[in-house]
């Protein structure tokens, strides 16, 4: 079962989006809140194994509010909600850890299968509305600049597979432009992620662009 607390300040849209979930006989909404503050006492007081937050909420936003319950120990996947798809508030979500936003008038089975998603422990990125927004607003290293220690130390390999989690791939894409089999792969991004300190694919491709590994519309960005 996945525990859910939605936090949204419009009490019609969050109990839209609760109906919705609470109708999946594998969802249960355990909480309910209306603005930041009581979102982020709310996930401590139920410890739910994703929440869903409205950036834009009064007394704390979403932005702060999904910081905070990071936080926390043993913290939730966070989903953030945005009513637009060009809030520059997201990218700085993902760059603090959440694993995906959605925008409001989500469909309700894209909605369902974003939390389970998320929940799995994987980020949402592709079809990518989320890449699009970290394209826009990343902000690259100088150009010939030091790459960071942890990624120098990559192999070429675990280089070339995060490169292709930048442009958006799945597991199994990424096994079909290697010719590698799809365990092969998933242990190359598990190691990435650990060497890099990352918490999921999301933080890797913001990595990715901040670095300059790979630049907005240009692809792979400084060499090795």
């Amino acid at each position: 079962m996945i525990r859910l607390v939605v936090a949204d300040d419009q009490e019609l849209v969050r109990d839209g989006f609760c109906s919705i979930l609470a109708r999946e006989s594998d969802l249960k909404v355990v909480g309910e809140a209306a603005d930041g503050v009581e979102a982020v006492t709310t996930v401590a007081r139920t410890k739910p194994d994703v929440a869903l937050l409205d950036i834009r909420m009064p007394v704390m936003d979403g932005l702060e509010a999904g910081r905070r319950i990071l936080g926390l120990p043993s913290p939730p996947r966070v989903l953030m909600l945005t009513t637009f798809d060009a809030d520059e508030y997201v990218y700085e979500a993902l760059r603090f850890g959440a694993s995906a936003f959605l925008l409001k008038d989500v469909r309700k089975g894209e909605l369902v299968e974003a939390v389970r998603t998320v929940a799995a422990g994987h980020a949402l990125l592709s079809p990518t509305i989320t890449r699009r927004l970290i394209e826009r607003f990343v902000r690259a290293g100088p150009p010939g600049g030091e790459l960071p220690r942890s990624v120098s130390e990559l192999t070429q390999r675990e280089r070339e597979v995060l490169l292709l989690i930048a442009e958006g791939l799945s597991n199994s894409e990424i096994a079909g432009r290697l010719f590698l089999s799809e365990a092969t792969v998933k242990t190359h991004v598990n190691r990435l992620l650990s060497k890099l300190s990352l918490r999921d694919r999301v933080q890797a491709v913001v990595l990715a662009y901040e670095t300059g590994l790979i630049t907005p519309h240009h692809g792979q960005g400084r060499p090795g």
